[in-house]
């Protein structure tokens, strides 16, 4: 078995003093985020903390001290180990920093050697059990601490509420969330509280006994009652009316429920897991009740957009080539290394819906053995005429990133291993990596 990829966040003004830390640790095949300012590595580290093993932090920082940034992410649940390095050693402040909570500080000039020794001792071990071997959600840090908050809520009964923008994958997580729970082997209810007209959605959801209403001529058990002792899903739960809410309260809070037109309380078994893309935070004008999120989002998790995690975008990619190829009788080879650059390029305004919705209409349309970018992009001005030719060097070194990253994939990461593979040598490797923005 490959040895675990560690995780490391790294936070360094000196261009030179960074740059040699990044070449070093991805030599040792880690992964290393690198943000050379304060402001810059507190927005980063909110989204992906959960995913990193140890933060390197520089005290000196241009906009803010590394106490700060320590400061900031502290707060935050699941936050990582933190090693201090500096160019100016001060005991006091060792000490101050220690007792706030740093694994470990480290005076500047330092021999690389103890270094490495130091980052090994500090880092967050992988038997605290914080993160999985194999992500099945996605590849980039954001999504794999989303997973990994997943997993560590399946062991609770409390309700989650998982926010992301349309098309992200919330009900994805959802299901996740399921099939790694206690619940498993129960039913997963979807209701979507935006599909369903708001005079039918109490129906639905709480059920009806006979002669409840017109039509009503038979006893109808709603999903709550279906759910049994699985899941209810409640997607879209922000455009759930006002007056089911009040009922939705009263059923989280006395775990029964009364059908529509009865009067015999139904015990609730299920798990709630809720969904939005909405911010349904007290103060927000969202006209969702108080009391009712804090009972939902006890446990809240969020599904990023995929413009903010292109990591994901050529694992997807691949995902739904292999899948939408599967169903069909085209002979689909792959996907050519210029849609990949403009997959990489593009918005995904809809997110990773869009994203299989546009593979599914290139396998079904696309006339080659490849995807090129007028199938994956076909609406786009322009891609229906004959495109002009990139310059040759683009196209090789769009080839080369693609050959490298599925190398260093197939080794885990080992920078070594992955030049074998190739046929070229170590350092040839690395200055390729380098030119052409490969991460290790």
């Amino acid at each position: 078995m490959p040895p675990e990829i560690a995780r490391i966040g790294l936070v360094e003004d000196d261009p030179v003093m960074g740059g040699s830390i990044v070449q070093r640790l991805e030599l040792e095949g880690w992964d290393v985020t690198w943000w050379q300012t304060g402001h810059e590595a507190v927005s980063g580290l909110s989204r992906v903390a959960g995913a990193l093993d140890l933060v390197i932090c520089d005290i000196q920082l241009p906009d803010m001290s590394g106490e700060a940034v320590f400061a900031e992410l502290a707060r935050q649940p699941n936050a990582p180990p933190f090693l201090f390095i500096t160019g100016f050693a001060e005991i006091d402040q060792a000490v101050r920093l220690m007792r706030s909570g740093a694994v470990d500080f480290m005076t500047k000039p330092f021999a690389m050697d103890d270094f490495l020794k130091r980052i090994a001792t500090g880092r967050r071990s992988a038997r605290a059990g914080t993160r999985l071997k194999d992500y099945v959600l996605g590849q980039s840090p954001s999504m794999q601490h989303t997973e990994d908050l997943i997993h560590r809520y399946a062991a609770h009964d409390l309700p989650v509420l998982i926010t992301g923008e349309t098309g992200s994958g919330k009900e994805v997580a959802a299901r996740l969330l399921h099939q790694v729970s206690a619940r498993a082997q129960q039913p997963f209810v979807a209701v979507n509280c935006a599909a369903i007209p708001a005079d039918l959605l109490e129906s639905e959801i709480f059920g009806h006994e006979k002669g409840a209403f017109t039509g009503a001529h038979q006893r109808h058990l709603g999903y709550a009652e279906r759910a049994k002792g699985g899941t209810l899903f409640l997607d879209e739960i922000g455009d759930m009316p006002m007056a089911l809410q009040a009922k939705l309260l009263r059923l989280i809070e006395s775990e029964s429920f009364t059908r529509l037109g009865g009067e015999t309380a139904v015990p609730f078994r299920a798990r709630i897991v809720a969904a939005t893309h909405r911010d349904l935070a007290p103060g927000q004008a969202s006209g969702f009740r108080e009391d009712l999120y804090f009972r939902i989002a006890v446990l809240p998790v969020e599904v990023p957009p995929l413009r903010q995690r292109p990591e994901d975008i050529l694992w997807l990619l691949d995902r739904f080539l292999e899948n939408a190829a599967a169903r069909s009788d085209a002979r689909i080879r792959g996907i050519s290394a210029l849609t990949e650059e403009a997959a990489l390029a593009h918005p995904w305004p809809g997110n990773v819906r869009e994203l299989r919705n546009r593979v599914d209409r290139a396998v079904a349309l696309s006339a080659s053995e490849w995807i090129m970018p007028g199938d994956l992009f076909p609406d786009r001005p322009g891609t229906t005429s004959a495109p002009g030719f990139l310059p040759l060097a683009d196209v090789r070194d769009a080839a080369e990133r693609r050959q490298i990253e599925r190398a260093l994939e197939q080794t885990s990461g080992q920078v070594i291993k992955a030049a074998e593979l190739l046929g070229i040598g170590r350092s040839t490797l690395w200055e390729k990596m380098t030119r052409l923005g490969v991460r290790g």
